[in-house]
């Protein structure tokens, strides 16, 4: 991924307003929010981050 230090710092989870962290490994930007409160992934393609709550991966159960 290659996103600017800039960009992450005003980017926000649409849902919770949380601010999100960048996955590399996993080409997402994770909500730094805790798991039980939102946690959502969300895919960042070509570059460019899809902050819609339809396509975000909600955190694993466990």
């Amino acid at each position: 991924m290659n996103l600017s230090p800039g960009l992450l710092d005003v980017l926000a989870c649409p849902v919770c307003h949380s601010p999100l962290r960048a996955d590399d490994a996993a080409s997402e930007l994770v909500c730094t929010a805790p798991p039980i409160t939102c946690g959502r992934a969300y895919p960042v393609r070509d570059d460019i981050p899809v902050l819609l709550v339809d396509e975000a991966r909600l955190p694993d159960p466990s």
